[in-house]
């Protein structure tokens, strides 16, 4: 196989697990057990084989087992694109978390070179009628999987806007202190306005290319002061112009972490936040696959996908379509229910791991094959 997939992942002292070994091929993965067996725990340490703080979002800290605290360490062979890495994560009693690509220290976006992975979970079945801020992250994490280099260009905006919010707060007028703060928020606001642009436009092409079981949403990016300035040269003007309401308001008003994702039912012209329940999931695993379908042309191989809890929100047809698309897609799929039945029409084309905990040791049982 030259596409991308975990051939083993291995996790000690991490969340739940004490220890974990999981030896999988390259088929999609189903995971079942009770609830509290750790399967979550699982994606989220797949998860962070892709640049970013994982799909919980958590810390160094908060992933280590308790009550022990020790720190924990994730290892896994990665084939990627016909070569295998090594790749882990530590971190030491609290501290920042470390990454190794082939026993070499290495960065978030290294990882992006050589992995993708997409998620989708069920705290995210809230986004269309969520606050911004949740749409802004989701668009951000399909963004990334597409340009590695976002999660850089986000973080130096991030800190030169807090740097700048510093300053309006305590009522500085010299410009001289906002000047090279706006060349930089400039600089990478503009880097990151454009990648999300391109990376709605890659999923806008996959969702019309495509002939799914899952309705189609057409997707928009809104700035709620009006139209984003074209190029970094217009932002920083639009920044130093906005100086006096900014300190008024004490924090930037214009850029885009300002900005919002609407979307809408294609078919039927009904804005996904107004839709049902049913529909507003299968508008969303859409997109996962839309995503997955563009990156399979762009990056070479379909991203690792982590699907927690989805058989259970689909009605049997929807769950049969959901497993066709993923296997036409030849992703390695890691899927987590409570029962094996909920897989059952995946046939062989999976394999499934039973996931249970024996005296504080995670047990993973192989089943069917």
């Amino acid at each position: 196989m030259t596409g991308l997939y975990l051939e083993q992942l291995t996790l000690s002292h991490f969340r739940s697990h004490k220890r974990a070994v999981l030896h999988v091929d390259q088929r999609p993965v189903a995971l079942f057990g009770s609830n509290g067996a750790g399967k979550t725990n699982i994606l989220e340490a797949i998860s962070l084989f892709s640049p970013g703080r994982g799909l919980r979002r958590a810390s160094a800290e908060e992933m280590t087992r308790r009550p022990e605290a020790l720190g924990w360490k994730v290892t896994g062979l990665l084939h990627s694109l016909g070569q295998i890495h090594e790749v882990a994560f530590q971190s030491q009693a609290g501290a920042a978390r470390q990454v190794r690509l082939d026993e070499k220290a290495a960065t978030q976006t290294a990882l992006g070179r050589i992995g993708r992975v997409l998620w989708l979970i069920p705290s995210m079945d809230r986004l269309w009628i969520e606050g911004a801020d949740g749409r802004r992250r989701f668009l951000d994490r399909m963004t990334l999987s597409f340009f590695p280099d976002h999660a850089e260009a986000s973080l130096d905006y991030e800190k030169a806007m807090r740097e700048r919010n510093r300053l309006l707060k305590d009522m500085v007028r010299d410009p001289y202190w906002y000047t090279a703060l706006e060349v930089q928020m400039a600089d990478a606001g503009a880097a990151i306005h454009a990648n999300r642009v391109a990376a709605l436009a890659a999923l806008q092409a996959a969702q019309a290319e495509a002939e799914t079981a899952f309705p189609t949403a057409d997707l928009e990016l809104l700035q709620p002061e009006g139209e984003m300035p074209a190029n970094a040269s217009d932002l920083r003007d639009a920044l130093a112009a906005s100086r006096s309401r900014d300190m008024a308001a004490g924090r930037t008003l214009i850029g885009p972490h300002r900005a919002d994702m609407a979307g809408t039912f294609a078919a039927k012209g009904v804005p996904a936040r107004d839709c049902s329940t049913g529909e507003q999931k299968a508008l969303l695993i859409s997109l996962i696959l839309a995503n997955s379908r563009a990156l399979a042309r762009s990056f070479g191989a379909p991203p690792l996908l982590l699907l927690d809890e989805v058989a259970a929100h689909l009605d049997a047809g929807r769950r049969a379509a959901l497993y066709d698309e993923v296997c036409a897609l030849g992703a390695q799929a890691w899927m987590t229910g409570t029962g094996a039945e909920l897989f059952e029409d995946l046939g062989d084309r999976a394999q499934r791991l039973e996931i249970s905990e024996t005296d504080g040791v995670s047990q993973v049982h192989r089943q069917g094959d």
